[in-house]
């Protein structure tokens, strides 16, 4: 090998060449995707790992799914054994206790890239599949008490073995699905992305060697500790613990601890594993405790395996945060999101200015499904939603946008809506409630209506912070909590935040609130011309405007 092989214009090269292959994975898979949920909401994530399984470049999509592949190949690994991975393969995973992280929705499709007989990487992605099978229909059920209830269990097997296709594997796949041509098609636009990565990958191996390739990769790694670490110095030292109250009465406590070296995230007296699908699994807690630590640390720096060398992570086994195998997870989202939310809360609270307030940090996943007014052919609706982010010390919170933790994610356009599911989109507006106030005031969540078309129509949904409002820093104000309506023909309301399968009749009413996120600092320091501009734009009223924010005269 030459010298000229480990220079840094090269070293880099092959670097922001791996994270650029990691985008174009992205986009292949949201080009050739079937399912909505893929490529519109964007509901997926893509990543490329070394050969050991440390996360080598994030890739594109949700953060937390994207940091799904690493953890999914050391799994892999460990079932399979060095000897048993060939060029060729192609496994799939979407169990927790193998692998899958998440719940089994969320399909990985994951491949071991060789150069010759040297494994040189992995390509892998993730996304959310409309029906997996299970109790009920779209395969997220809150009434589920174990994970069998949930769908098929695919506990890291080879989907693809020396280049030979499992057929008889992806016939039972199918057949366990409600909707098994979405799910084929979301299937083969997977496997074309991890390919398309081990096809580029192998490129830059031709160009520059293997050993070029593979020396880039640790040096990144260390880049992306050393990162973290300069972050991490910064951070004010010590222990800070936490309790708060959940939705359903229960009371959450854990604590955060940076050392000079460590951050170290103890979820030891978390609550015993649920019953219901409100488990998280240990690499799912993880996952929170990374997201957290890189936002706390080195959040506009490369993220890959080596940010996250300094986290330390403590579970009590049987926990909801570490439950054992058999538990429930369709509605791990929400208990991940819980969590992420009170990392950052602790740390927001030791003082500074660096963390906004909180936000409706719920995903509000909402499924609706039936079957289509125009030909009759059934369909499911998955989509997160966007709401309002706490507050800053600098600035109001953001309106609309996505969970933090579920990256990029959007909702449907209602064009996508009116054509693929059958619903007339009749609002899409600004969430007004009066909440969020501070000397910056919390972003607005939305109000979003549905007018359902379909027949033998039903919603499922599970939204947290529905009954505990986002919390506001220095004085700001709660924010609102989350919640969907079903406005029935006879004019009555139903809310709901938690339910499954709620039957809808053709041409009834879902509407969707999603919170005001927490204010930052006291009211009655806030600038009176942005006041004036909130009552200009609607935001708040007169009488708002004259209690909490003492301006007068209020309509000035």
């Amino acid at each position: 090998m030459t010298e000229t092989k480990f220079d840094p214009f090269t070293r880099d090269i092959i670097q922001q060449s791996v994270v650029a292959i990691g985008d174009e994975m992205f986009v292949a898979m949201r080009k050739t995707a079937m399912s909505a949920v893929i490529y519109e909401v964007l509901d997926m994530g893509t990543a490329i790992t070394t050969a050991s399984g440390e996360l080598a470049a994030s890739g594109a999509g949700i953060p937390s799914f994207v940091c799904v592949m690493d953890k999914a190949v050391q799994r892999i690994i460990a079932l399979h054994g060095s000897d048993n991975i060939h060029p060729g393969d192609v496994f799939i995973t979407n169990d927790p206790d193998y692998g899958g992280v998440t719940h089994l929705n969320d399909v990985a499709l994951i491949l071991p890239v060789f150069a010759g007989q040297q494994l040189v990487a992995w390509t892998g992605n993730i996304a959310h599949w409309n029906d997996i099978g299970g109790m009920d229909r779209g395969s997220m059920s809150t009434r589920a008490t174990g994970i069998h209830q949930e769908g098929l269990r695919l506990p890291a097997v080879k989907l693809f073995d020396r280049g030979t296709v499992n057929q008889v594997l992806i016939e039972v796949i199918k057949c366990n699905s409600r909707l098994p041509d979405f799910l084929e098609g979301d299937m083969w636009a997977g496997i074309a992305a991890a390919r398309l990565g081990e096809r580029r990958i192998l490129e830059l191996v031709a160009k520059y060697s293997a050993e070029a390739f593979l020396h880039a990769m640790d040096d990144f790694l260390d880049y992306g500790e050393a990162q973290t670490r300069r972050g991490l110095a910064a951070l004010s030292k010590g222990r800070q613990i936490l309790e708060e109250p959940q939705d359903n009465g229960d009371v959450w406590k854990i604590s955060v601890e940076i050392t000079d070296d460590a951050f170290i995230v103890d979820l030891r007296e978390a609550p015993d594993q649920k019953d219901g699908p409100y488990n998280l699994s240990r690499d799912g807690a993880l996952i929170a405790s990374q997201l957290a630590l890189k936002a706390a640390t080195s959040p506009q720096t490369a993220c890959n395996g080596g940010s996250f060398r300094p986290l330390q992570l403590l579970t009590r086994r049987g926990s909801i945060f570490d439950p054992v195998e058999g538990a429930a997870h369709g509605f791990y989202f929400e208990t991940r999101a819980r969590l992420l939310d009170m990392i950052l809360q602790s740390l927001a609270r030791r003082g500074g200015d660096k963390l906004p307030a909180g936000g409706f940090a719920s995903i509000c996943g909402t499924v609706i499904g039936g079957h289509h007014p125009g030909h009759g052919r059934y369909f499911t609706m998955v989509e997160p939603q966007i709401g309002g982010w706490g507050a800053a010390a600098f600035r109001d919170g953001l309106n609309a946008q996505f969970s933090s933790g579920h990256g990029e994610t959007f909702t449907c356009p209602a064009e996508i809506h009116e054509v693929r599911h059958g619903m007339v989109v009749e609002k899409l507006t600004l969430n007004c409630a009066e909440a969020g106030f501070g000397q910056f005031t919390g972003g607005r969540g939305i109000v979003a209506e549905y007018r359902v078309k379909a027949s033998g129509a039903f919603m499922t949904v599970g939204y947290s912070r529905s009954v505990v409002p986002p919390w506001g820093l220095h004085g700001g104000a709660e924010g609102s909590t989350n919640y969907t309506e079903i406005v029935r023909h006879n004019g009555t309301t139903e809310r709901h935040a938690i339910a499954t399968a709620v039957p809808i009749a053709e041409g009834e009413l879902v509407r969707i609130v999603t919170g005001v996120g927490g204010g930052w600092g006291r009211p009655e320091d806030r600038d009176p011309a942005r006041v004036r501009a909130d009552l200009r734009d609607g935001l708040i009223t007169p009488e708002i405007a004259a209690t909490v924010y003492r301006l007068t005269p209020p309509a000035a």
